[in-house]
This record gives C-alpha cells, sequence and structure tokens, in this order.
C-alpha cells in the first residue's frame, strides 16, 4: 500500500486509479477513509486520474496521539499532491469539504478547482452541541452507539433497512475501526475549530457546492452559507441524506464529471 511521508513522520495512506484525464483528488468526511470514495472511483477512473487519501488519525493512515486540526489535514493533502504530481481538482465531503476550503485558501497553488459537499464554514450553535455528544460518546468508551448514531444521522430510512446487514457489522466492529478512541474524539473536536467563512470571499478558483436536500448533519443552510460568501460559486442541491455520494454514486459522479469539464475548459481557455 502507498503511503506519504508527512512532516512529521506520520504515514498518510493514498491510492490512485485511472492514467489520464484530469487530476483530481477525493477527501472522504469524518470516517476519514478513502474507501467511502470507491463508488464514485469506479465510475471516474476510466477517463480521470483519480486520488483518494485517508486522513491522519483514520482508515490506513497511521493515528498518532497528538494533536489534530483542519488546517494540519490539508497541510498533508498538500504535501502528498506536491509529491504525486502537483495541481489537482479538489473534492471534499463534509469534513473533507472543509479541508477544501483550507486548501484553497491556505494552499491555492494546488487546486486548479474545488467541489466541497455538504460541509460547513462555520460551526453553529445545533452543530456544537451535535459533535460536542458524539465526541462524549467516545469520551465515555461507547465506539458502537457512535457508529449506530453516524448510521441515523447519515443515511435516509430505506438505506438502513436495505443495508441493514452491512451496518450491523460496521457497528460490531466500530470499536476496532476507531481505535484509539481518545484519537478519534480529538478528530471530532477539531471540527468545532474550523471557521474559515469570513476568508471564503479570496477564493478565486472554480467552486461548486454541494448540499442534499435531506441532510440532517450538516443542513443545507450551511452549505448556502458557503456558496453565497464564495464568488461566482456554483451550488447544486441534490436529493438524499449526508451521504449522498456513497447511496447515489452515479448522481455525484455526473455532477463532478460536468463541473470539471467546465473548470478544463475555462483553463485552456486563458
Amino acid at each position: 500500500m502507498p503511503f506519504f511521508a508527512a512532516a512529521d513522520g506520520c504515514r498518510i495512506h493514498y491510492e490512485i486509479s485511472g492514467s489520464h484525464g484530469p487530476r483530481l483528488i477525493l477527501i472522504p468526511g469524518l470516517g476519514g477513509d478513502g474507501r467511502f470514495w470507491a463508488g464514485v472511483v469506479r465510475l471516474l477512473e476510466a477517463h480521470h486520474c483519480i486520488i483518494v487519501t485517508d486522513h491522519r488519525g483514520a482508515g490506513r493512515s497511521d493515528r498518532p496521539n497528538s494533536r489534530y486540526s483542519i488546517p494540519l489535514i490539508a497541510s498533508d493533502i498538500a504535501g502528498l499532491l506536491a509529491r504525486t504530481g502537483g495541481p489537482a481538482h479538489i473534492v471534499g465531503h463534509s469534513t473533507g469539504g472543509a479541508i477544501a476550503q483550507v486548501l484553497a485558501l491556505d494552499h491555492a497553488e494546488i487546486g486548479l478547482s474545488y467541489t466541497i459537499s455538504s460541509s460547513w464554514a462555520r460551526a453553529d450553535a445545533r452543530f456544537r452541541t451535535l459533535f460536542g455528544a458524539r465526541a462524549e460518546l467516545l469520551d465515555a468508551g461507547m465506539a458502537e452507539t457512535f457508529q449506530r448514531l453516524g448510521h441515523v444521522l447519515c443515511h435516509e430510512p430505506s438505506y438502513l433497512e436495505t443495508h441493514a446487514g452491512q451496518l450491523d457489522a460496521a457497528v460490531a466492529s466500530a470499536p476496532h475501526t476507531l481505535a484509539p478512541l481518545a484519537v478519534a474524539a480529538a478528530r471530532v473536536r477539531m471540527l468545532l475549530d474550523h471557521d474559515r467563512l469570513a476568508d471564503l470571499p479570496r477564493i478565486a478558483a472554480p467552486v461548486q457546492v454541494i448540499a442534499a436536500a435531506g441532510d440532517i448533519l450538516t443542513p443545507p443552510t450551511l452549505s448556502q452559507a458557503i456558496a453565497r460568501a464564495i464568488p461566482g460559486a456554483d451550488h447544486v442541491t441534490v436529493p438524499g441524506a449526508h451521504f449522498h455520494p456513497l447511496a447515489d454514486p452515479e448522481g455525484f459522479a455526473a455532477i463532478l464529471r460536468r463541473f470539471i469539464a467546465g473548470a478544463e475548459s475555462k483553463y485552456h481557455d486563458r
């Protein structure tokens, strides 16, 4: 498995699919595991060069018992892109969308365009209450409850019914997949510090913001605030719940295809 060594030595897992076409990186949400994107990768890899990464502290990357922050993960990804060939179209979902914002603002040289899906730019009172409570579940050692609640918050009822066996298995394995729980809790709490709303008007690259109409984890109003703050940003609303790229990879891939093609044509016209 390929790894990139970050500045502090933390090994960041990544995979590359496809060998030609526009280059893009897919950044997962709080779970931090790039396998979230498997369905989208299958649909795009024939005509794109795709990098998928796991966050530090999650997936197959190292999980140091140290400080975690959105800017730190963004710097990992900026280093990974520099090592693997340079600028790319940045696609981030949820926490990945917060990381994409930091990349656009603090590492603008590595982004060709930015897709910010079901994310937030400033934590409101509801967000703080919800994610603070989720961190407290991990503090209490309640990994299975944390995982089970995540399923309810992120999926539509129909998905919970049709994927019950798979989701039950994820709950059973949560003490292992989330370990160490202190690191998982630190990763949840880092979300509360993300506040770049006032900086977003500085983004000059092409941006599309995607919201899911039925998202109760990061409601559409949070995405609307991002889209309003970024000059010229496209705003797309899709059906479904928070994990819409997982439930409908075909729809998500189609939106990406159109947006990236448009961004590529703008660069070629310069």
